[in-house]
């Protein structure tokens, strides 16, 4: 069982599985929510997350058409977002765990948008736009 929280401590989750893939993207957008260089985020699936506490304190935001962006009304910390044509999933942000793990499948995505302040200096593979979707066996092109 892996256990989360949001900054204040209002909301707390928890997920049934096993994290094993990390994307970190670097769109614009993704930036702009997370006041950073880029997001690291987890594909989950729905029936795996649950709110154990603060279920009140959830609020959304809609950058995008049917997509949520979910965080902490207090705080203001992301927690996941949710695509409305993909209820089964859920895009954990990961800087919300306080569970240590250690995913085997990490890359960036949209790294033609990244922050021209951010060095990318590892070695993990690097996609110029979308991440791959989860399970799918694409090379990168950068």
């Amino acid at each position: 069982m892996l256990y989360g929280s949001c900054l204040c401590g209002k909301i707390c989750y928890e997920v049934s599985a096993e994290i094993d893939e990390v994307s970190m993207c670097h769109c614009k957008q993704c930036q702009k929510a997370q006041g950073s260089a880029f997001v690291a985020v987890a594909p989950i699936r729905s029936a795996d997350f649950r709110i154990t506490q603060g279920a009140e304190y959830l609020t959304e935001y809609r950058a995008t058409p049917n997509k949520a962006r979910v965080f902490c009304s207090v705080c203001g910390s992301p927690l996941y977002s949710a695509r409305d044509d993909r209820p089964e999933a859920k895009r954990l942000r990961l800087g919300t765990l306080d569970t240590p793990v250690t995913p085997s499948k990490r890359y960036h995505g949209w790294v033609s948008s990244k922050a021209e302040w951010f060095d990318l200096g590892d070695e993990l593979p690097k996609f110029p736009e979308a991440s791959r979707p989860l399970g799918a066996r694409r090379e990168p092109k950068g």
